[in-house]
């Protein structure tokens, strides 16, 4: 998640130089020629079967795919602080889902890590400057009071798209191993993102891209495709799904440190608040385990 902050934060000049469905369609392509060699299955690993390939679809379509749209459509109708509050609720998403679907038992002190991360989020976006003007850029869209409700309803279903690759993330860690899993739904972003990738490379100018952006691109696209997915699939192998979501608070506290580090970007008292309050919310989620384990150590004969 700290790394997912790093290159969200550095992927605003890509946003500006490339269509976001072009953008999205070379990210897909790059990582999928980084990982060819992780798409062959292990010797030791069951057939797939046809449950399994459909929660793969199912994680790249809404975690990689209508994630993304929901996500710039929903800040280009209404506002980066309303999308920073809205999405203060993942954790809870995550939470909720792994409760319902996967029947994971939350303890009480991880609901309470949840409340924390949710506070934190909401605080730190309610707390920073709003700029209108990089907020719509993208699209060139007005936030208008007749579009705004189709926005908080998109970034709405960006949260519950982010909730549901975090729990089929978790399921799907019982049959695969992390690398398949980064690579074959990253094949299927690809083939989403394919259609309205060609049909915007075929009218950009690609003649018009800095070198240095090229390789920032390199960067965006092994990070956000091979990276971040991968040490999320092998973290969430030991880590239950409601736990694990509490660690996206980690997102907006490294998007906003390297905000600082290399965008010129300033902190707020009220920020580092909110910052506080988050990473409280990492150590209640962490603390049980650790106690555990220590506890087990302690105990003669504990495996």
């Amino acid at each position: 998640m700290s790394l997912v902050g790093s290159y969200v934060a550095l992927s605003k000049p890509l946003a500006a130089a490339f269509p976001v469905f072009l953008l999205a369609w070379l990210r897909f392509g790059i990582g999928a020629v980084a990982m060819v060699g992780w798409l062959r299955r292990p010797a030791d690993e069951p057939v797939m079967t046809r449950q399994t390939r459909s929660l793969l679809f199912l994680q790249s379509l809404l975690g990689n795919f209508l994630f993304t749209i929901c996500m710039i459509y929903g800040v280009s109708l209404t506002s980066a602080t309303s999308a920073g509050v809205i999405m203060a609720s993942i954790p809870a998403c995550v939470a909720v889902m792994s409760w319902l679907f996967l029947r994971e038992r939350v303890a009480p002190r991880t609901w309470v890590a949840v409340a924390c991360a949710v506070a934190g989020i909401a605080l730190f976006a309610l707390s920073k400057p709003e700029l209108p003007a990089q907020a719509v850029s993208a699209l060139e869209a007005k936030n208008t009071p007749n579009f705004a409700w189709l926005g908080y309803a998109l970034l709405v279903a960006a949260s519950l798209c982010e909730g549901a690759y975090s729990v089929i993330g978790k399921k799907l860690t019982g049959a695969l191993g992390p690398r398949r899993i980064t690579s074959l739904i990253n094949l299927w972003g690809f083939a989403l993102a394919t259609p309205l990738g060609l049909w915007f490379a075929l009218r950009f100018d690609f003649g018009a891209v800095a070198p240095g952006m090229w390789l920032l691109l390199l960067f965006y696209a092994l990070a956000a495709c091979v990276w971040t997915v991968w040490l999320w699939m092998t973290g969430l192998k030991a880590v239950p799904a409601a736990q694990g979501g509490v660690f996206t608070v980690l997102l907006p506290i490294s998007a906003a440190l390297v905000g600082v580090a290399v965008l010129g970007e300033r902190f707020t008292a009220m920020q580092l608040v909110a910052f506080g309050i988050a990473l409280a919310s990492v150590v209640l989620a962490t603390l049980p385990s650790r106690l555990a384990w220590r506890v087990g150590r302690g105990k003669p004969g504990s495996a």
